[in-house]
């Protein structure tokens, strides 16, 4: 004989002490009362929070993405796994995910009886890429300045402010930004709504203007100018103004190209030194 039972429940939020309670109970079908079990509110969104915690695969993702942008693995440099597993404290199973999913990505290329390495990108190449950025990227500003929320405008000012703070920023060593929401651009780029933007600029492009990007802030002055020209762009999607806001941020990317091609002639001079 098979018996089907049915289970329901409900939620009740309590208070004891000043903690919460959540209060869950199962009356089950055939008539059986089951206490229900109560855990502290504290506790349960500790668990949420613990859910929603990146993997070891993605933090290892994330800190090999932020010595690559910031230039601590340089183009056609060697990624060694035991090296990098011992610096990241975490075992080669997690690293080895990371680093297909940056192959995915092409930032990293693995070639046969040598290994994975750092792709390698032309100076001609990196400036193409700030050309179509520019031109992309102007018009997802443009439709930003439109489309864009109260609430997300202020997010973008809030951002700002938080960049501000950053001990490298405010010491005009570098503007790095986390990837994601962290990250200017990005948010700029969402709030147009635009699916085939977003699909253009935020897909395989956009780790390598992120790499580029810090490169370009290095430059003595560059830090305090970028953030600056920063509150440019959103001022004008503050006043809804489209014109006004695609040509802040087109004169933003070409400052930003400007910067890099200097850096790049000075690297160059300096090869030819050696």
């Amino acid at each position: 004989m098979i018996l089907t039972i049915t289970l329901s429940y409900h939620r009740e939020v309590s208070s004891v002490r000043g903690r919460n309670f959540r209060s869950f109970s199962a009356p089950i079908g055939l008539g059986i009362d089951v206490p229900p079990q109560r855990f502290p509110e504290d506790t349960v969104l500790e668990h949420e929070m613990l859910e929603k915690r990146p993997s070891l695969s993605d933090q290892a993702l994330e800190r090999i993405l932020e010595a690559i942008v910031k230039g601590h693995l340089k183009s056609g440099d060697r990624v060694q796994e035991a090296v990098l597993a011992r610096q990241l404290g975490i075992s080669r199973g997690p690293l080895r995910e990371a680093i297909r999913r940056l192959e995915g990505r092409r930032l990293l290329v693995r070639i046969p009886h040598i290994g994975v390495k750092v792709a390698e990108i032309s100076d001609q190449q990196a400036y193409d890429m700030f050309m179509i950025r520019e031109a992309l990227e102007g018009v997802a500003c443009r439709l930003a300045a439109v489309r864009m929320t109260d609430a997300q405008i202020d997010e973008l000012e809030d951002l700002l402010s938080m960049h501000s703070q950053q001990p490298d920023v405010s010491s005009g060593h570098g503007y790095y930004q986390d990837s994601g929401d962290h990250d200017f651009h990005f948010k700029i780029i969402t709030g147009s709504q635009s699916q085939r933007l977003q699909e253009m600029l935020l897909g395989e492009l956009y780790e390598f203007l992120r790499i580029f990007r810090y490169r370009s802030s290095v430059k003595p002055g560059r830090t305090a100018q970028a953030h600056f020209e920063h509150q440019n762009v959103v001022a004008a999607i503050r006043k809804r103004d489209p014109e006004l806001a695609e040509m802040m941020m087109r004169q933003h990317l070409r400052n930003a190209s400007l910067s890099l091609r200097m850096e790049q002639t000075v690297q160059a001079a300096k090869k030819q030194e050696t």
